[in-house]
């Protein structure tokens, strides 16, 4: 059975404090999870801009850079299932990031904050593709997989026929890049997410795992409900389909993440309504 894990990402408001800290991944490990998902920028001390602009986007990232996270981890009895970074850190210090998910224990790196590409253009994805399969087989010398992790805007156009994440998946070597899907990502973006999972096959070695739907607070004034981020279970997802078709493939880890939208806007307690659904799933 895959590792159960939470994204670090969906924790930055209860990381304020070493103390806090220990209590949420002490809640984490009580909920049924086995792992935790850690990003390079929330381990390590960041700028006040970079601070600003992630918690623009909310995903505040706390205080979690000024902390000891390889003895969080081993206290808290949670396995590290990857190690987040981007592409020109990576291409930069391939050596030190592949050194740093060793000492976490982990065999992955995953490419996330693609955010300076220009998804729509065919020669960019092109040149992503190249860049992604070279920062693989550096990884790869150290004892370390790369895996992609996608959002919905490679699922934009880059020529009649073809969409960037078509390009990913044709000109990437799966020797050196694989993947960590985000089925909500896709389905938020109108694409059929169980066709594209089973299109990935193997080369699909970590699942990034939420709920979609709707909330409703006070009285509907129309019936248009705005879609947003649900705990597993109590959205329109048909998780079901996709989690049959990850485990046949052997994944490694299901990893939820959310951001926002949580039940009483505490993310303990949507992790802990989202473990019901995954302690249910995965025995």
């Amino acid at each position: 059975m895959p590792i159960k894990a939470v994204q670090q990402f969906m924790l930055g408001t209860v990381l304020r404090s070493e103390q806090q800290a220990k209590e949420t991944l002490s809640a984490i490990k009580a909920a049924g999870y086995d792992g935790i998902e850690l990003c390079n920028f929330m381990i390590h001390p960041i700028g006040l801009m970079v601070k600003l602009m992630t918690r623009a986007a909310g995903m505040p990232t706390g205080n979690g850079g000024n902390l000891d996270w390889r003895k969080l981890v081993k206290e808290a009895d949670l396995h590290v299932v990857s190690l987040h970074t981007d592409l020109g850190s990576l291409e930069r210090n391939a050596n030190d990031i592949a050194n740093e998910a060793k000492s976490f224990g982990t065999k992955y790196v995953v490419i996330t904050g693609m955010y300076r590409f220009d998804y729509g253009n065919e020669s960019t994805m092109h040149t992503l593709a190249k860049r992604l399969n070279n920062a693989g087989e550096m990884l790869q010398k150290d004892g370390i997989a790369l895996l992609y992790h996608n959002h919905n805007c490679e699922l934009r156009y880059v020529n009649q026929t073809q969409r960037a994440y078509d390009i990913l998946l044709e000109e990437t070597d799966p020797q050196f890049v694989n993947f960590e899907f985000d089925s909500y990502w896709f389905t938020e973006g109108g694409a059929n997410t169980l066709a594209w999972m089973q299109r990935l096959g193997s080369r699909m070695k970590l699942w990034h795992i939420n709920d979609r739907g709707a909330r409703i607070k006070g009285s509907a004034v129309a019936p248009i409900l705005k879609t947003d981020s649900m705990e597993l279970g109590t959205g329109n997802m048909d998780l079901d389909s996709l989690m049959q078709q990850a485990l046949s493939v052997g994944i490694d880890a299901v990893i939820l993440e959310s951001h926002r939208n949580w039940v009483d806007n505490s993310p303990i307690k949507s992790l802990q309504v989202s473990a019901e659904y995954l302690n249910r799933k995965l025995l």
